[in-house]
């Protein structure tokens, strides 16, 4: 048994369980379309899983559009918060841009997400500004924050 959970990208027939992710993270889930879509028609959209005993437990969406990327969505299943999942999906996706030659990589993050912006931070993502009431649901403002590829593989020696 891996101490970490396998990191593959996403195939349409993960959409069940990354849509059970989905719903368990987020007030507003992204539609069974949504995924759909991405997968078979956004030429720009890469997907991981993360995979603990044959089960989805969670995802990363990115975006890489020359040489910058966006986090579009990174969730991990409430019940294998904890397990580095999350932390490892992101490395996953920095080091996957990385060879699409970005150079720098952006995402938003809820205000008061202060975990996720510990984990963001201690990947080398730094603050940026604020877009107000980003977020539908409740007119949230986001935080948005950015990494420079080439110093996080220098930090980390990747």
């Amino acid at each position: 048994m891996p101490d970490f959970p396998i990191i593959r990208f996403m195939e349409e027939t993960d959409i069940d369980g990354v849509l059970r992710v989905e719903h368990d993270a987020f007030q507003m889930p992204w539609t069974r379309y949504a995924f759909e879509n991405e997968l078979r028609h956004n030429r720009f959209a890469r997907y991981l899983v993360a995979e603990w005993e044959e089960e989805i437990i969670g995802y990363c969406g990115v975006w890489i559009v020359l040489d910058e990327a966006n986090i579009t969505n990174i969730a991990v299943h409430s019940r294998h918060r904890g397990k580095k999942a999350g932390e490892t999906l992101l490395i996953h996706a920095i080091d996957l841009a990385s060879v699409y030659g970005v150079k720098r990589m952006s995402l938003e993050v809820r205000v008061s997400n202060t975990a996720a912006q510990s984990l963001y931070t201690k990947l080398g993502f730094q603050k940026g500004g604020i877009r107000k009431s980003y977020y539908t649901d409740n007119n949230e403002d986001a935080l948005v924050m950015w990494v420079n590829i080439d110093e996080y593989k220098k930090q980390t020696n990747r």
